[in-house]
């Protein structure tokens, strides 16, 4: 039974694709966008209505709240085990989502290295007493690669990478692993593509409407259900600018041009990361990639 993969950068409509390639397929829809596994974070994350959805069941969205951190060993465990039950019932899967880390660790068997206590509160007090930036350039020498997928905003996630180097001695990413260790050999990957113009003007427009819809409010709402104790989900894009328009670091308007000027560095993130993945088909804004993924479903 076939498993799609629709992946790419930001706002580069992968959730309508999906839609369409569910439809045409009678499949269902896994989630891999890291922030959408949080409830009541919609409106920042892009996440689609129920009306939005046209009834197809779409799965891992709103499973946690926003004060509690998730890893991607979870989200592997999660995530693998819907899919094999849809496959196993003879249900067309298709993954979709721009944390190009949760789709490889569904795909590619990941080895997650055991946390050592010790090293994670060293380096968090380094983390306290040197600042984010200081530590993601840290990590930037130690490995380039984890740096440029990491942002420096997601400090839980740097202090892993960082942990992971000291425990190991190797590279973050040399936990990675082979392409020929694969999950799913028979999975089809799609990445989606826009020239950059095209992009960053989406990006505008969809900041400006995430906030004409109610962003700050719905950051407000999760505020008072603990969005402030959890470090993965106040980190967000657009969220930890809201958050900190609140705390009166910045203005609305400040909050609005640095959503937009973080979502545009997280896009090259993006691209840097699903760009060193071989097995990944790329289809750009001007091509009918709905015929495109039904051919390859249908040479399969």
């Amino acid at each position: 039974m076939t498993l799609i993969v629709i992946g790419g950068a930001t706002a580069t409509g992968k959730s309508d694709l999906a839609i369409a390639v569910a439809k045409r397929t009678g499949g269902e829809i896994i989630n891999a966008d890291s922030m959408q596994l949080y409830k009541g974070m919609d409106i920042g994350t892009a996440k689609l209505t129920v009306a939005q959805r046209q009834g197809i069941p779409h799965h891992l969205l709103d499973l946690v709240d926003v004060n509690t951190d998730v890893n991607v060993a979870w989200y592997q465990e999660q995530a693998r085990s819907k899919i094999d039950e849809l496959l196993a019932r003879g249900i067309p899967t298709v993954v979709v989502g721009g944390t190009g880390f949760y789709i490889k660790a569904i795909l590619d068997d990941l080895n997650f290295p055991d946390t050592d206590p010790a090293v994670r509160e060293k380096i968090t007090l380094q983390a306290e007493k040197i600042g984010n930036e200081a530590l993601h350039q840290r990590l930037a020498v130690l490995d380039p690669a984890a740096a440029a997928a990491i942002p420096k905003e997601n400090v839980r996630r740097v202090i892993r990478a960082l942990e992971v180097i000291e425990i190991t001695g190797k590279p973050f990413t040399a936990n990675l692993p082979r392409v020929d260790s694969t999950r799913y050999p028979a999975a089809l990957q799609f990445g989606l593509t826009m020239d950059r113009e095209s992009l960053d003007e989406r990006v505008d427009a969809r900041v400006d409407q995430m906030f004409a819809l109610g962003l700050v409010e719905e950051v407000d709402t999760l505020i008072g259900q603990g969005l402030l104790e959890g470090k993965t989900a106040r980190a967000a894009l657009g969220y930890a600018q809201v958050v900190a328009m609140r705390a009166g670091e910045i203005s609305l308007d400040e909050a609005i041009s640095q959503t937009k000027l973080a979502t545009r560095q997280y896009i090259r993130r993006q691209e840097t990361w699903f760009r060193r993945d071989e097995r990944i088909t790329w289809l750009d804004e001007g091509s009918d990639r709905l015929a495109i993924i039904e051919k390859a479903i249908l040479t399969t």
